[in-house]
């Protein structure tokens, strides 16, 4: 009984280090080059809304929507992640930079309008 006891209690604590060795995401799992390549290319395309911002060629309200469309994109981009052990799949990687493609035509849009009036 006592082994019994002994096996279940060992049981118990090896499924715990290993689930949550599993939820625990590595340094490599943040650093993936998919992972780099879009918060990198996030990153860009929010300083360069900042600077247009700032430079008058986009108003706020325009910069403040492009940055909300940014932080969605970087939210999913989380999201996806968190499901295939803490890297975005090809397919995924594709999706979000189709994403950044729209908001990035968007804000060029905004900026030719602007200029327009």
């Amino acid at each position: 009984m006592k082994t019994v006891a002994t096996a279940a209690v060992f049981a118990a604590l090896l499924s715990a280090v290993s689930t949550s060795a599993l939820a625990a995401e590595s340094q490599w799992d943040k650093d993936h080059p998919r992972r780099q390549e879009v918060n990198k290319r996030l990153n860009n395309e929010n300083a360069k809304t900042r600077n247009e911002v700032k430079n008058g060629k986009l108003t706020a309200a325009q910069g403040k929507q492009l940055h909300q469309e940014d932080h969605q994109i970087r939210k999913e981009e989380r999201s996806m992640a968190a499901q295939n052990g803490g890297h975005v799949t090809k397919q995924e990687q594709r999706s979000l930079n189709r994403q950044e493609n729209q908001v990035n035509q968007q804000r060029r849009a905004d900026i030719r309008g602007n200029q327009a009036q």
